[in-house]
């Protein structure tokens, strides 16, 4: 694939509002490619962020970048303006990224609104008691990389949902119009990343006495 890089003469990028990415996203549209640069220095740190934690591999999740920034430029056109530009570029950059994790995996195709587990209210109850949650752990750096390796055995749907809301700090909201979810839906995937999180946690924590 052609690798498109965007340059600008701008040296230094100051802080936007999202809100203020509906200007960039325009001028964009309108040939000013120092705009999208703007776009990309905005979001690309946060992007292989959560590409990284989704593939588990520094190269998968650069290309899977850059393949999504790449794919946004050429549709910039279909953007409607009816959601947030981020949410959009989210969106594409998991789809991205999820076809990389199926090529590691070389399984069947999988995505994020047909994952094999049910979206209902069973949820396990003979998990081992211990403090603190998952969603807490992700603050210092030991448990962090042990958090990290423990996503490997969360299937990719409840991952990148765990990831979204735990690791990004999404609301449920926010969240569910990135992957074009019901709320409900968010909160169940999540309440079972966690808990599947938590048993395999239990591995290296023992319970607070």
């Amino acid at each position: 694939m052609e690798t498109m890089v965007f340059e600008s003469p701008i040296q230094s990028v100051p802080a936007l509002a999202p809100d203020e990415d509906l200007a960039l996203v325009r001028a964009s549209k309108n040939g000013n490619h120092a705009s999208f640069a703007v776009l990309v220095r905005r979001y690309d740190r946060k992007l292989l962020r959560i590409a990284q934690n989704l593939t588990h591999n520094l190269e998968d999740a650069e290309e899977a970048v850059q393949e999504a920034f790449f794919k946004a430029y050429q549709k910039l056109s279909q953007f409607r303006e009816q959601s947030k530009f981020s949410t959009w570029l989210t969106r594409i950059l998991l789809n991205e990224a999820l076809m990389k994790l199926r090529k590691q995996r070389s399984l069947r195709e999988q995505s994020i609104e047909n994952d094999c587990c049910s979206d209902s209210n069973d949820l396990p109850r003979d998990l081992s008691d211990w403090a603190p949650g998952p969603e807490s752990l992700y603050g210092t750096l030991e448990l962090r990389n042990i958090l990290t390796r423990s996503l490997l055995i969360l299937s990719p749907a409840l991952r990148v949902v765990f990831i979204l809301r735990d690791v990004e700090g999404h609301t449920s909201s926010e969240t569910a119009e990135i992957l074009d979810l019901k709320e409900v839906a968010v909160r169940s995937r999540l309440s079972r990343a966690r808990l599947q999180l938590r048993e395999e946690l239990s591995k290296y924590f023992r319970k607070s006495k």
